[in-house]
């Protein structure tokens, strides 16, 4: 991964390789600024003093994951810098507000102090947002603002608006023709594998190539729509046949109830995607910077046409115009958004009733929960270093969330501090180099 360079004036630099950014430090021609993502700050010069190419950020904004691509884009070719993939907390969100509805209409419910409602007196502004999906913008918008902080941005480009290609490379296009280009299928085939776990639907096979499968089937009255399809291996797609869904699964009545269940369900993540992505680029626009869109299809099409393997942060590296991705074997930093604490310190039960209180003072030891930190530890079962975002407690024991899982028990004493809590946590996901060849099998690409 590349490592961020400010100058002695804190103004952006190229990036640079984790080699020179060790010789610079080890010279003491450069000082760490920050640990993750880490970024160095040179001693001995300004931005003036060397050379800028222009790099360009690209996203793929989604209701869960928002893939981000740090790249230098010369015409239509890529070489990527740095892949992320920042992990929303949206429904951790809608939760908590559900929660909180829940216990005010209890306190208007049960034989308690009358409040009365006060929705009349609540004004939205125009562009108003529910905090969940609020959320989803602003972190995103958080994460654009951080790395322009810290490169020369120049350009951005994000998965956006859905324009026609067809019609703008060949405008006398029509019929059948119009409707089998390059492009065909690609947003039903995409939408379906998310939908359906990249898995058969009858037999739950994966890592083989799924086709596209009627449940009513066409040649019995049965539509196109969305809510018809799914994905089946051969085997069962060929066995199924024209039968009616009901006959083939007679003997399965929980999957026939699982799939007609799957079948009708809300489209609640493309929804979210929806409301956001117009604000979205509005709020990029107001960055300053040239921002190109792209649509789904596109992205989905130059990534199974490059053989690239089916990661958010790749796709954001495969938004717009692409003809060819370089340096993509990298690994990606995960950011998790947890936020920053919260006001309430009453644990409750399923019922609402107090089971545990939090500490009024967050820091403990020095440290407060979220924190990156890295702990050895010399004997006992706990002994080794173990490093990641910290859990503190009152008596000194505290958790430590590592990639391999939760270390609990930690002595407060055998913890060093590496970064304060910032809202986030941070994993680097190594990069599979087996992972291309499992996406083609599970999807079928040619």
């Amino acid at each position: 991964m590349a490592v961020y360079v400010l100058d002695k004036t804190d103004r952006p630099l190229m990036p640079c390789s984790e080699k020179r950014a060790r010789l610079l430090l080890e010279r003491g021609r450069a000082r760490v600024h920050r640990q993750v993502p880490f970024v160095i700050r040179l001693v001995d010069r300004r931005l003036a003093d060397s050379d800028v190419q222009p790099l360009t950020l690209k996203l793929d904004p989604g209701s869960k994951f928002t893939g981000l691509a740090l790249v230098r884009q010369q015409g239509q070719r890529v070489s990527v810098l740095t892949l992320l993939e920042l992990i929303h907390r949206g429904a951790a969100i809608r939760k908590a507000l559900g929660q909180r509805a829940a216990f005010r209409r209890r306190r208007r419910n049960q034989n308690l102090r009358y409040r009365a409602p006060r929705f009349d007196n609540r004004t939205r502004p125009q562009d108003w947002l529910p905090p969940s999906l609020r959320h989803r913008l602003d972190t995103t918008l958080s994460w654009v603002a951080r790395i322009r902080r810290w490169v020369p941005l120049e350009a951005l480009a994000v998965e956006l608006v859905k324009f026609d290609m067809q019609a703008m490379q060949n405008p006398e296009i029509s019929g059948v023709e119009y409707q089998q280009g390059e492009l065909t299928g690609y947003e039903v085939r995409e939408y379906l594998l998310e939908k359906w776990g990249r898995c058969c639907a009858y037999c739950a096979a994966e890592n083989t190539p799924l086709q596209i499968e009627h449940i009513v089937a066409r040649s019995n009255g049965g539509s196109d729509r969305v809510s018809n399809l799914t994905l089946a291996c051969r085997s069962c797609n060929q066995r199924k046949g024209r039968q009616p869904v009901e006959a083939f699964l007679k003997e399965k009545p929980e999957l026939l109830a699982r799939i007609k269940a799957k079948a009708k369900a809300p489209l609640r993540d493309a929804a979210a995607v929806n409301a956001t992505r117009n604000a979205l680029f509005h709020a990029l626009l107001h960055t300053g910077l040239p921002v190109a869109t792209g649509t789904g299809a596109q992205t989905k099409f130059n990534r199974s046409r490059l053989g690239l393997p089916k990661t958010h942060a790749l796709d954001a590296a495969c938004v717009g115009e692409v003809e060819a991705v370089t340096n993509w074997h990298r690994p990606t930093l995960t950011v998790k958004a947890t936020g920053r604490g919260e006001y309430q310190r009453t644990r409750l039960t399923a019922h609402g009733f107090p089971r545990g209180y939090l500490t009024r003072q967050k820091r403990h030891f020095g440290f407060q929960t979220g924190d990156q930190v890295c702990a050895v530890v010399p004997t006992g079962k706990k002994a080794g270093t173990h490093q990641g975002r910290v859990a503190v407690r009152q008596t000194g024991s505290f958790n430590i969330q590592t990639p391999a899982g939760v270390v609990q028990g930690i002595p407060h004493r055998h913890c060093t501090l590496i970064q304060r809590a910032d809202g986030y946590a941070y994993f680097q996901l190594p990069f599979d180099s087996a992972q291309p060849e499992k996406e083609a099998a599970r999807t079928g690409a040619r």
